[in-house]
């Protein structure tokens, strides 16, 4: 059934999708025609939305007893884990969801890179993306300043000292965001704000991402694009509802291992130490989801390059859909550019692990060539890749390689079937 000839059956129902078609954009919803093959990887949109949500309801929660001064926030913080009822619960998941927000994340947008989700007629949903996913970093690093322990303390006055390299302007941006001439009160205050405000920034984003996603449809493992309705669709629900609830099970499962078993393990020890601004930790090292960017930051010399080498590291996605100038969407067509993906996949990961490490001798190396590998894979390989690779056959609907697989099949016992019958003739 089309969203457009949907009307409720009750007279009730009538008056109100009249004036306010709410009924009609949840018909839209269950009914909207989704390809048939997609594959588990599509599933981690339903869990961004749950780890978004979540983010949010214990984030209220938390702000309710939280203090947002230098003097009291990192015992707030304490007061909460030890005093509040199920606080330490609220934090473990709010903490440790920011990380699985990030992991699901990065699966969602590698999962896009491999698929080709980013390519005409999605550049839209793909942008708003990057836009969420630089908005979830602001609001991560903001709220990892908030308990006020050492990391934070030092996490908040190494990223922020990062504007002063702007020429002309740096130092006075720095100071405009310290609201001082150091990370202090002033600085928290804002961050709290900041940090509160962004998720519900986010949501909105996300309504937008879904609604851009709604007007060309879903990408699908195969890369073609689909008529709807057609064979080649099934209703969102109840095929694709049960898939994600499923999915989302099994990540469920994952987060509560984190959240009850090793809740402290994605964090910082020196974070349960009370901010001093006389003692400097020994190994400054933001959260690791952020650990890239960092090590792009760390492996340039100069300051200020580092800084707009970060940047462009995330920027850069941004202008994806025009860079990749090939015509065929899924890598299951481009065998050579599914081998340059696993090494995008591996250099990511190398440039987390030497974030992690000193910026010195063989990690600083280590990161100099892995930084340079990430911009020459986006602004030299995708480029000549499109223009020079010779792609496999694409089939012409997603159901051609099924179906072509069941009819080899059957076709192969039959010539089985013949063979053991002229066997026993003989």
């Amino acid at each position: 059934m089309s969203d457009n000839n949907y009307t409720p059956k009750s007279k009730v129902g009538k008056w109100f999708n009249d004036r306010l078609p709410l009924l009609t954009l949840a018909n839209h919803l269950t009914d909207y025609p989704t390809p048939k093959n997609l594959n588990y990887w599509w599933t981690f949109g339903g869990i961004l939305t749950f780890c978004l949500i979540t983010q949010i309801v214990t984030g209220l929660v938390l702000a309710m007893h939280y203090v947002a001064d230098t003097k009291l926030a990192f015992a707030s913080v304490e007061h909460i884990m030890r005093d509040v009822n199920y606080g330490w619960l609220i934090r473990y998941v709010h903490a440790n969801g920011a990380s699985m927000f990030f992991l699901a994340v990065y699966i969602h947008i590698f999962r896009s890179l491999f698929y080709g989700s980013y390519k005409s007629p999605r550049e839209i949903i793909w942008i708003i993306g990057i836009i969420i996913y630089l908005l979830m970093m602001a609001a991560a690093f903001m709220g990892y300043v908030l308990p006020w322990g050492q990391m934070s303390y030092w996490g908040a006055t190494v990223i922020t000292n990062l504007f002063s390299a702007i020429p002309f302007v740096g130092e006075g941006i720095t100071t405009w965001l310290w609201g001082g001439f150091s990370v202090d009160n002033p600085t928290l205050t804002r961050f709290y704000a900041l940090h509160y405000l962004i998720p519900f920034l986010i949501l909105g984003l996300v309504v937008l991402h879904i609604w851009a996603l709604h007007v060309p449809g879903n990408n699908n493992p195969v890369g073609i694009e689909l008529k709807k309705p057609s064979n080649d669709t099934v209703p969102f629900h109840p095929y694709i509802v049960i898939k994600d609830a499923f999915a989302l099970l099994l990540f469920m499962i994952v987060f509560a291992f984190f959240v009850f078993y090793t809740p402290n393990i994605l964090g910082h020890a020196d974070n349960y130490i009370e901010a001093n601004p006389l003692v400097t930790p020994a190994h400054i090292v933001p959260e690791w989801y952020l650990l890239p960017f960092y090590a792009i930051l760390r492996s340039v010399p100069d300051k200020l390059m580092g800084v707009i080498a970060m940047f462009s590291a995330i920027l850069i996605l941004a202008a994806l859909p025009w860079l990749d100038t090939s015509k065929v969407r899924s890598a299951i067509f481009r065998p050579i550019y599914k081998q340059f993906y696993w090494i995008l996949v591996v250099d990511v990961l190398v440039l987390g692990y030497v974030g992690a490490m000193p910026a010195e001798g063989l990690y600083l190396l280590v990161a100099r060539v892995a930084t340079a590998y990430y911009f020459m894979h986006f602004l030299i390989i995708l480029p000549l890749l499109g223009l020079t690779e010779k792609t496999n056959p694409i089939p012409l609907s997603i159901s051609e390689p099924v179906l072509a697989g069941a009819a080899m099949a059957t076709r192969g016992a039959q010539e089985d079937k013949v063979e053991i019958n002229l066997k026993s003739l003989g």
